[in-house]
């Protein structure tokens, strides 16, 4: 389970991310909206253990510290941090994500087995900018789970690319599935019509008299890096 108590992130003139608490376990989807695309993303990355929060506490299955949740943890199709490069093409962007999934769980890094084993062959001649917004979801989420450690998804913005439709379906399977059951969170301008699941607010500003029954840990700095790691992890890094 992820636990997140008043998580912020101080901008250069105003928060960048304003208190949010929230928890998703594994299982489960749950949506969190904010209008403002700079805080859907620092809300990703610092759920992530990517980005240095300023205040709030999280934790990952009752751990907290950054180590367990960047270990567990995938961002998927961030803007401006891990989203394909629109001139990148699908062999190749296949091909370097699976080189940084860390050495002991890597198996071969060319493209052409792997996309015929996860059906997207279809798709393996275009270029990242003419991906359907439903495969291409598809697409990165099978990336993520690549590598075996992943239980937690965090995408960013999904609904930027398409309607609910091209994109819901594919998480709540994900979150879902008896095999590998996922703890999945999608950052969202606004909740899809008749959205009845878990949901969440940038900004909720949760009080202590608020919090879910089982969110009894203290509020603290999390520390993380302050940027994203986008380099290849190695044996010795995990």
């Amino acid at each position: 389970m992820l636990r997140v108590q008043q998580l912020s992130v101080n901008g250069r003139r105003d928060k960048l991310l304003p208190a949010t608490s929230l928890q998703v376990r594994r299982g489960e989807l749950l949506l969190v909206s904010g209008i403002r695309q700079d805080q859907r993303t620092a809300l990703s990355l610092a759920l992530s253990g990517r980005l240095k929060s300023s205040a709030g506490h999280v934790e990952w299955d009752g751990r907290p510290g950054i180590k367990s949740l960047r270990q567990a943890s995938a961002v998927v199709d961030s803007p401006g941090v891990n989203e394909p490069e629109q001139h990148l093409s699908v062999r190749d962007l296949v091909t370097e994500d699976l080189s940084l999934i860390p050495r002991r769980h890597r198996g071969p890094v060319a493209s052409k087995p792997w996309l015929k084993v996860n059906r997207f062959e279809d798709i393996a001649g275009l270029w990242a900018e003419q991906l359907p917004a439903g495969r291409r979801v598809q697409l990165l989420t099978a990336l993520a789970l690549a590598n075996p450690q992943t239980d937690l998804l965090v995408v960013d913005s999904p609904d930027r690319h398409g309607n609910p439709d091209d994109w819901l379906p594919r998480l709540e399977n994900l979150a879902y599935d008896a095999g590998r059951p996922l703890a999945v969170v999608a950052t969202v301008m606004s909740f899809p019509a008749g959205w009845t699941g878990p949901a969440a607010t940038i900004g909720n500003g949760v009080s202590d008299g608020d919090l879910p029954p089982d969110c009894d840990f203290p509020a603290g700095p999390l520390e993380a890096s302050t940027t994203p790691d986008t380099t290849p992890e190695t044996e010795d890094a995990k």
